[in-house]
């Protein structure tokens, strides 16, 4: 665990804005693997999904007196990456650590709502605009898909990539931080190389 608090940067969504805070009921240990699970998911999935992992961490610190603070990083490199798949990538962290809760026994819906990662979604909202792709919060957009609809694609993949995501976490929660190739050589995916197709 880090003595000081991360750099700025790191708490603040792609806007520039502070990400949320929310309070998870448990232990440091099940909150810290919790976020590995969630990097996990995002790291995985862009590797499936043909994108170029740079690191993926959990970062820890104590933000007051007793008080710990968790959080987490993944940085990635997209390359002519599907925008549906960017999508699923965002969407895979939460869904990733909703999985962690129910796989050990540890769900609760007090747990499950401190897993909200609404910055992923809006994320994934304003990139897909950039490109002309429609991206709804609670509804269908016509010509698009709604966040649900691009949740379940992450939720069958997570699925699918269930013990590549829990090597993962595993991993980053003993070392703090993993390169992408590290990822890559645990998992068996592949980590596109930068400036290479995806």
């Amino acid at each position: 665990m880090r003595s000081t608090a991360p750099a700025p940067e790191l708490l603040l969504d792609h806007t520039g804005a502070p990400r949320a805070r929310l309070d998870m009921p448990g232990t440091y240990e099940q909150a810290r693997l919790g976020i590995a699970f969630h990097e996990a998911g995002h790291a995985v999935l862009a590797l499936a999904y043909g994108m170029h992992v740079v690191t993926s961490e959990v970062i820890a610190w104590e933000s007051q007196p007793g008080c710990v603070a968790v959080t987490g990083h993944t940085a990635h490199k997209t390359q002519n990456t599907p925008p549906w798949h960017y999508a699923a990538h965002c969407a895979a962290g939460e869904i990733a650590h909703v999985n962690y809760l129910l796989t050990y026994g540890l769900w609760t819906p007090q747990r499950a709502a401190a897993c909200a990662a609404d910055h992923d979604r809006e994320q994934a909202i304003d990139v897909l605009a950039q490109f002309g792709y429609r991206l709804g919060r609670t509804h269908t957009p016509q010509g698009g898909k709604s966040w649900g609809m691009v949740q379940g694609m992450a939720r069958r993949k997570v699925s699918y990539l269930w013990p590549e995501i829990c090597a993962t976490a595993h991993a980053i929660d003993e070392r703090t931080v993993l390169t992408g190739d590290e990822i890559a050589d645990l998992t068996g995916l592949n980590n596109a190389p930068v400036g290479g197709a995806a």
